[in-house]
């Protein structure tokens, strides 16, 4: 029998209805994320300092981190084609997460820094092969759930509730243990809640697909395409111009900007604005459309300046603009993909959004590292300037 076999879930007497089933759907696979990120969220808190005491220089993290994404969303475009051809997407979810998870606590066994990048570059690499697949399943249920930024803002507030935790893990074990060694074995745990509870939504759901089942198809056309285009455009502007929290944690430790152990809390609280921000604004973008990204970006744009050029105050507040344009846009491109593709296609374009999202953020990744090494306040300027840079064709998509 097949392991995505499409027999329809609910359908017969005694069944709940199909906004409840799909709400628990919903928040299953948020629970699998909790852990999940919570597992991975805490290695990424933590591998920026941990470079820099294997001898790594800022360019190193940058050119790790921004390769490691680029693995991450490139190959997406092949995963998400892959799962709409074959729509076998819990084995390719499945797959996807044990590379993904069982990468972190693998990295308590590093002992040079080109060892760690690997296991790093090997995390990312097992989130390209998941996303796609677990992201179409969430679609399928987003309308019945109440919309599409509803559903997926829910999402990424669970998701970032593992990202506030792991960190705050993460910074514990290492107060603790004084070791990044066993800060990261310690994160073997959260991976075991992320498995378990898999497993739980693989045997409650084996169809998800059938949640989609009878709906009017999503609005298409077009107007719908040149609007993802320019979406795309704006989306790969933004990522460009956002560091990544390796190197911002990088910045903090070589400048004493904060203690080691207080760089990870740090992290915890970007996540937690991210959260929080991507269950409101999921409400809002179904009413009001792309300006609500188009707002989030210029607040979330004044990151770079508070946390690479001001004191540890400066850097919270940075952390917490961080958090709120990274909940935004991670949870809302995928809601204006399920609002205009169809439900069969949706991986694939998926695949297709994060490839260009990551090849924008693995060169914005080398570029804002090697910018760092001649001056954090180079690094500050091509930020503002790519992330503003967005703004215009977030404008021209303003409509509700």
């Amino acid at each position: 029998m097949a392991i995505d076999a499409q027999r329809p879930a609910g359908d017969g007497a005694g069944s709940p209805p199909a906004s409840g089933r799909a709400l628990r759907f919903v928040v299953l696979i948020g629970i699998v994320s909790l852990f999940g990120d919570a597992t991975y969220e805490g290695s990424r808190a933590i591998w920026g300092p941990f470079f820099g005491t294997l001898g790594a220089t800022g360019t190193v993290v940058g050119i790790v981190s921004g390769c490691g994404e680029l693995a991450g969303y490139a190959l997406r475009l092949f995963t998400g084609a892959l799962a709409d051809r074959t729509r076998r997407y819990w084995t390719i979810t499945i797959a996807g997460y044990a590379v993904n998870l069982l990468a972190v606590p693998a990295l308590a066994l590093a002992g040079t820094w080109p060892v760690a990048a690997a296991l790093v570059v090997t995390e990312r690499i097992g989130k390209a092969i998941r996303t796609p697949s677990r992201d179409a399943m969430l679609s399928f249920a987003a309308e019945d759930v109440g919309g599409a930024g509803w559903a997926f803002g829910l999402h990424e507030a669970l998701d970032q509730t593992g990202a506030t935790v792991g960190p705050l893990f993460a910074a514990w074990m290492l107060f603790r243990q004084g070791s990044y060694h066993s800060a990261f074995a310690w994160l073997l745990l959260p991976a075991l809640g992320a498995f378990a509870t898999l497993w739980a939504a693989r045997r409650q759901f084996p169809a998800p697909r059938a949640l989609a089942a009878g709906r009017a198809p999503s609005r298409g056309g077009t107007a719908s395409l040149r609007e993802l285009r320019i979406f795309a455009v704006a989306t790969a502007l933004i990522a460009a111009g956002y560091s990544d929290f390796a190197l911002i944690a990088f910045h903090l430790a070589r400048a004493q900007v904060m203690r080691p152990a207080a760089v990870p809390v740090l992290y915890g609280l970007a996540s937690f604005t991210a959260g929080a921000s991507a269950l409101a604004l999921g409400r809002w973008f179904d009413r009001k459309g792309y300006s609500v990204l188009l707002w989030s970006t210029l607040a979330a744009a004044g990151y770079a300046p508070l946390v690479f050029l001001g004191g540890p105050w400066a850097a919270t507040a940075g952390m917490a603009l961080w958090g709120v344009g990274f909940g935004a846009h991670d949870s809302l491109f995928r809601a204006a993909v399920a609002q205009c593709v169809p439900a069969g296609r949706r991986a694939t374009v998926l695949g297709l959004f994060n490839a260009l999202y990551g090849t924008a953020w693995c060169v914005g990744s080398v570029v804002l590292g090697m910018l760092y090494d001649v001056n954090p306040a180079c690094t500050v300027v091509v930020s503002l300037i790519l992330q503003l840079a967005a703004c215009p064709l977030l404008w021209r998509l303003r409509r509700p």
